[in-house]
């Protein structure tokens, strides 16, 4: 986890789980190997959680996501992502049997890892027979190798995952799902972003939402980001990523994207199984709460202006699917040039 460290202070509460008590089972010696314990719980129940829902908005959408991938369920985790301090903790709570390691950090019940018996802290030794091999010098290089080779192969195609503790792959038939890898990042922030390929959750963010509904209108909002490529838009757009991006241009088309992303997050929470109103509960919760905080750049609609799109665009899907109720999003099907 980036920057572990530096949450451990912050960190009041204990999510209770399973996992949490296999830390408790370690039985820490001093405080702050209890705070570690405690620590490495919450982001494990945390990682759970967003499991869970990620996937469920993921294969909702897949009839109509532009890019689609086998699903299988499931947030990785690396060795490589723990200082040699904390590895240790983590190492028992999550179950990883191998010290060097791609794992399975956490599942989605209903994914198709769980459902072929794949388990938490399971090390990953292969997929269709290759192994492991980090795409770059990031402690994330395995983890992205395994997105990258999901995201090249068809959506409705098995996979053989090789387990260590197994002595035979295990076939998965993961269901389509759009394509995007998600990650819990344990730091505070009350913030989450996507990069076009991951989107990065804090656990900051998974603690502020008072329940599943808010999280997933904020992981909603995040997959629209890498559904609809703003990244690669926005570079494409030339505008500025350092200082400048408050400003001008730069400023009105980051804008133009955040709008985008929570109209089309309407549309996953719904084909997700979420109820209407969803999306606008959370902006008008967020903004009793927060008041205008980040989201009162620039770059970014105040809530109440968040709350009028998303209401709008609901009003607009739900006509749309009254007349056919498969009706792709046209922010998808028909995508408007930033300018």
């Amino acid at each position: 986890m980036r920057a572990l460290m530096s949450i451990f202070a912050g960190l009041a509460i204990v999510v209770a789980s399973p996992l949490h008590a296999a830390a408790a089972a370690t039985a820490p010696t001093s405080h702050d190997d209890r705070r570690i314990a405690a620590a490495l719980a919450e982001i494990i129940a945390m990682e759970a959680r967003v499991a869970q829902l990620a996937a469920r908005l993921a294969r909702g959408a897949a009839r109509w996501c532009p890019r689609t991938m086998p699903t299988p369920g499931w947030l990785l985790g690396d060795r490589r992502l723990y200082a040699d301090q904390i590895w240790p903790w983590a190492r028992s709570i999550y179950g990883v049997a191998d010290a060097d390691a791609l794992f399975i950090a956490a599942l989605d019940p209903a994914g198709a890892a769980a459902q072929a018996g794949l388990r938490v802290g399971d090390t990953i030794t292969g997929i269709d027979g290759m192994a492991p091999t980090a795409i770059d010098d990031s402690p994330h290089g395995r983890m992205a190798w395994a997105q990258a080779m999901l995201a090249d192969l068809p959506a409705t195609m098995p996979l053989d995952v090789h387990i260590a503790r197994l002595a035979r792959p295990v076939r998965l038939s993961p269901a389509p799902g759009c394509t995007s890898e998600f990650r819990v990042e344990a730091y505070d922030a009350v913030k989450a972003q996507a990069d076009g390929t991951v989107v990065y959750i804090p656990g900051g963010m998974v603690r502020f939402a008072a329940n599943d509904d808010e999280l997933a209108t904020v992981i909603a909002h995040e997959l629209a980001h890498n559904i609809l490529r703003h990244r690669a838009r926005l570079d494409a757009a030339g505008i500025d990523r350092g200082l400048g991006q408050q400003f001008g241009r730069s400023a009105r088309l980051t804008r133009l994207t955040e709008i985008e992303a929570d109209r089309l997050s309407v549309w996953l929470l719904a084909d997700a199984g979420f109820a209407p109103g969803t999306a606008a509960r959370f902006w008008q919760s967020y903004g009793k709460r927060r008041g205008g905080g980040i989201f009162a750049a620039p770059t970014h609609p105040k809530w109440r202006e968040r709350v009028r799109i998303v209401t709008e665009e609901e009003a607009a899907m739900q006509r749309l699917r009254a007349a056919n109720a498969v009706t792709a999003p046209s922010l998808v099907t028909n995508a408007a040039p930033l300018e």
